[in-house]
């Protein structure tokens, strides 16, 4: 059997703490709720990156961040943090047409209560 290994880049940010007015019961519905978001996108890549190479092949670590914080409609409440995941993909796959799949892991903080991560993780290519 053949395997075919694409070439691919793969941007990151990490640990983002955001406040989201998210949850289900009623202690959560009125307050923001700290989040850890991390997200991932995975992109086309150059032929090759040489130092003077324009950002224009690659991405901007920046959008990523702004997506999961800015980008956030303010005020709004999301039920399940999958829409808040949902929201964030589709802005990053809205901003970049290069960028082929994203990846967004959430961990909600409040819940946790010996250092363990309870959350989720979604991942979405482009169609």
């Amino acid at each position: 059997m053949d395997i075919s290994f694409d070439d691919f880049l793969t941007l990151e940010v990490n640990n983002l703490h955001v406040n989201v007015l998210t949850g289900i019961y009623s202690e959560e519905t009125h307050l923001p709720q700290p989040l850890r978001i991390s997200i991932r996108a995975q992109m086309k890549i150059a032929d090759h990156y040489e130092p003077d190479t324009p950002l224009t092949q690659s991405k901007n670590y920046m959008d990523l961040k702004h997506a999961a914080t800015t980008a956030l409609p303010e005020g709004r409440h999301f039920t399940l943090i999958e829409a808040v995941a949902d929201h964030i993909v589709d802005t990053i796959l809205l901003q970049d047409d290069k960028v082929s799949h994203v990846q967004v892991k959430i961990v909600k903080l409040a819940l946790s209560e010996h250092g363990e991560e309870i959350g989720i993780t979604l991942g979405r290519g482009r169609k």
